[in-house]
């Protein structure tokens, strides 16, 4: 079974972005981004990862990738 790993830090990193400018500047708390950056989150609202991508000018893919362990 194959997981979801979550590449937000790697993009703040590349943009020198904090997690608490992003989350300001994506209309989200502090605490729900950091679940998701943590990949404790069980689901994102596409409106968010569009917004969160929108600010960081990113795909989707750029965040979230698929993982295949066996």
């Amino acid at each position: 079974m194959g997981r979801i790993i979550v590449n937000l830090d790697v993009e703040l990193a590349k943009r020198k972005m904090s997690l608490s400018e992003l989350a300001e500047k994506v209309g989200l708390t502090l605490a729900n981004l950091s679940i998701l950056k943590t990949g404790k989150a069980k689901a994102v609202r596409f409106t968010t990862l569009e917004t969160i991508c929108r600010v960081l000018d990113c795909q989707p893919g750029d965040i979230l990738e698929y993982r295949d362990e066996e």
